[in-house]
């Protein structure tokens, strides 16, 4: 099976939770956290400035890692670092994806989460 390795941001300002939708791909229409594909060589933390300068035009400083999820999906093996980010510049314009909202606690079950992400919503449902 094949592995990947994906680096997410988990926005956060005040009680609020910045997620977006993927306009794209088999997923098409579920929810997640921003950030991608870590390429070979890369940090994780390297790898979440570069893709959310690419995906929302904004610059996000690396603050804290809160997990790592490891979850097979029928087709591959996803390794999904999450950390929480500031905006440090921009203001997350959608470049790739369909929607963004911003999702307090009692909000974040609002939407479709990717699976791999549902660990994370429910650690996060102990955070804000």
């Amino acid at each position: 099976m094949k592995s990947i390795s994906v680096a997410a941001a988990i926005i956060k300002e005040g009680n609020k939770i910045f997620a977006t939708e993927r306009g794209y791909g088999s997923f098409k229409g579920w929810w997640e956290f921003p950030g991608g594909k870590i390429e070979p060589g890369e940090s994780p933390s390297k790898a979440l400035i570069r893709e959310i300068r690419e995906e929302l035009d904004t610059e996000v400083s690396v603050d804290r890692h809160l997990t790592t999820v490891e979850y097979d999906y029928p087709d591959f093996h996803l390794t999904l670092y999450c950390y929480f980010c500031t905006v440090k510049e921009g203001n997350l314009t959608l470049l790739e994806h369909s929607a963004a909202r911003w999702l307090d606690r009692s909000q974040l079950d609002e939407v479709m989460w990717l699976p791999a992400d549902k660990p994370v919503i429910e650690m996060l449902k102990q955070e804000i």
